[in-house]
């Protein structure tokens, strides 16, 4: 008998442990369920103990399955991060995961500079909110905005924000914004990122809640839409300098009034401690740390594309 467990069946074993269900186990692991449940019954026969109980729809582990899989998981984790920073060391390209707008409003008009740097650094760019898996996904690097608690990742401060408001010209004229009272003729653009309008109201304006409810309201569920909707005049909206730089360089937007409010989110660079990074990749976060502390993070920046940057 072969003294080594069957390796894809500890594999799926441990998604099953994981997931705590066959179903997402094989979502993960793109491949059925029955091929999860093929897997982890050729480990109970190598095993020759049974290591979850099948029901209908449900699957439950025992408790020798339990006892296992705390054995085994480290060395998994192990076998996993060792693979992963071997193979990251030895490719020049860089896989990055950023929200939309900050790749559209920031990065996009600064990543000639790295590239002009780093010419022989290919980027790989995923724009999404959604949160990078980094066991899973093929990133190395993501940009993330939050309050930068999470202990099991490297999470750098690029940005420490706060929240502001915006709206055209025209608009500010249309509807006589002259005092943030004046907001209650007004639309609100509200995003994902900054839902912070009662809140900014409440400090700045002497409009009770009930009339800041009243005030109509559109929901965005990326920035970008709602900066876009501001320029073509129809609302204000509340977000960060950040991503405003250039739509308020020429004139498109204004920032009617001078209060702002603080915010414990910012921009952060992550990524897990565990795993050390691919030589681009900590090439591209010291270039980016670089950029942000040398006092040009909102200034408009070049729009040129390097022909091996994949986007």
């Amino acid at each position: 008998m072969n003294p080594h467990p069957p390796l894809h069946s500890l594999i799926a074993f441990d998604a099953a442990m994981r997931s705590n269900s066959f179903a997402l186990a094989a979502r993960e692991l793109h491949v059925t369920p029955g091929a999860v449940g093929q897997q982890i019954r050729n480990l109970e026969d190598w095993l020759g103990v049974a290591l979850f109980v099948r029901r209908i729809r449900q699957v439950q582990p025992t408790p020798e399955a339990i006892a296992y899989w705390k054995r085994i998981q480290p060395a998994l984790t192990q076998i996993r991060d060792a693979s992963a920073a071997l193979r990251h060391s030895r490719r020049t390209g860089v896989w990055l995961s950023m929200p939309p707008t900050f790749a559209a409003k920031w990065f996009t008009r600064h990543m000639a500079d790295f590239l002009t740097r780093h010419p022989d650094t290919e980027l790989h760019l995923n724009s999404s909110t959604a949160l990078v898996d980094f066991d899973h996904d093929q990133v190395d690097l993501a940009i993330r905005y939050f309050d930068g608690k999470a202990p099991e990742l490297d999470a750098t401060l690029l940005f420490a924000d706060d929240a502001r408001v915006y709206c055209s010209p025209a608009y500010a004229r249309r509807i006589g914004l002259a005092t943030p009272d004046d907001i209650a003729r007004g639309t609100l653009l509200e995003t994902t990122f900054h839902p912070h309008w009662p809140t900014w109201l409440a400090d700045y304006s002497t409009l009770t809640p009930a009339q800041v409810r009243a005030i109509p309201a559109l929901h965005f569920d990326q920035a970008l839409l709602a900066i876009d909707a501001a320029c073509r005049d129809q609302g204000l909206v509340m977000t960060s300098r950040l991503v405003t730089a250039e739509e308020c360089a020429r004139g498109a937007l204004i920032e009617p009034f001078p209060g702002r409010l603080p915010l414990a989110t910012g921009y952060y660079a992550v990524h897990p401690k565990r795993r050390p990074l691919s030589p681009g990749a900590d090439a591209f976060k010291r270039w980016l740390l670089a950029r942000f502390a040398g006092g040009s993070p909102v200034a408009p920046g070049s729009e040129a594309e390097k022909p091996r940057t994949r986007l």
